[in-house]
Formats: C-alpha cells, structure tokens, sequence
C-alpha cells in the first residue's frame, strides 16, 4: 500500500516528493541520496541496487541536472531519465524503474535488513516447520537462494559435520503462471523459493 501513495515517492506513475522511505523516522530520504551522492557513488547505488545496466549514464545525467536544478520530486527524477537516456516510452519497462528501484532499496538498506531476517526467521522455525519469501527482482532473488543454500549445507565443527540446518524444497524457484500475471500485474517478475528445517 505504501508503494501507491504519491507522498512517498515510491513511483514516477505520481508526481510526488522524493522521499521513498518506509520508515518515516529513517533520516535518509532519496531526495538526500540524489542531491549529495557523488557521480561515483551514484552509479554504484544504480549497478548494485538495480542492476541498471545504463547507471554511468544515469548518474552522469543526475549530477549535470543538479547543478543548475534541484531534484525533488519523482516527475523530475523519471523525465531527466528518459531524457537523458534517450529513451522512448515502449515495452513494459519504463526507464525510470530501475533507478527508482535502486534508491528504493538503498534509502531502506532492504537487502541488510532481508539478510537479518532471513536468518532470524530461520532460528524461530521448529523441526519440519517450512519458510517460504517472494522476491520481486533478480538481487533480492539471489539473497534468498544464496541464504538457503549455505543453510542446506552441511556444518563443519573440528572434525564432526553437523547436520545442514535446511532441507530446499525448490531447486528453482516458482514464477507465476500467465493466468495469474494477467489477473495481477505485479507478480509478473515475482519468484518463490521453499526451504523446510531439518
């Protein structure tokens, strides 16, 4: 729900302020990322967070904007992108979506605090209880798998092996079927991955 609100600037679908926090007493706003990161640390926020593949381009086009305008709303963010990047509006894929993804992300620390909580939620799980995420994009996608993994390991202690913590239940992950992607939109990029504790 909160994505939908225009106030938090989670999307250039609404001209809204550059906020993009989840947590409103986080002090780190993307208004803040955008207008004191520099052209460096820009471009790795787009390559890591998003896995923007024109990030020089976009954090190139950002800080030449700054100079001569502030940027604070997500309009602002979203049409300087599409300039920039000389892109048309075709295909699914708007060429704001990955830098806003990416300061999303990085403004919310969301693969720090999925790592913590992925291993948090795995402790609480009693014998044959069972954890299921849905990640939405290919970096998250990949903390999840890279996490069960290494718990369906098993662990070393001097010269014992220790049983792994996790049995995988899904070598790959489930994606949504084309019924299901027409009758909502957003699971299209959504995938699930299984794990049972041992």
């Amino acid at each position: 729900m909160q994505l939908d609100n225009d106030y938090k600037g989670f999307s250039f679908l609404k001209d809204g302020p550059l906020d993009m926090r989840m947590n409103p007493d986080n002090p780190l706003t993307a208004k803040d990322v955008i207008a004191n990161s520099s052209e460096k640390e820009l471009g790795q926020i787009f390559q890591d967070c998003g896995e923007e593949p024109r990030w020089k381009a976009s954090a190139k086009a950002i800080v030449e904007e700054r100079k001569k305008n502030p940027i604070t709303t997500t309009k602002q963010l979203a049409d300087l992108l599409v300039t920039a990047l000389r892109t048309k509006l075709r295909g699914r894929l708007h060429p704001a979506t990955l830098v806003f993804q990416a300061l999303r992300i990085f403004v919310n620390k969301e693969i720090e605090v999925l790592e913590k909580t992925l291993d948090k939620a795995i402790s609480f799980l009693g014998p044959k209880g069972m954890i299921g995420v849905i990640s939405f994009h290919s970096f998250e996608d990949r903390v999840v798998k890279n996490v069960f993994r290494e718990s369906s390991k098993q662990i070393k202690e001097g010269y014992e092996r220790l049983p792994a913590i996790l049995t995988l239940l899904t070598k790959k992950p489930l994606v949504p079927s084309l019924q299901e992607i027409r009758s909502n939109v957003r699971s299209r990029s959504a995938k699930l991955r299984f794990a049972q504790k041992n």
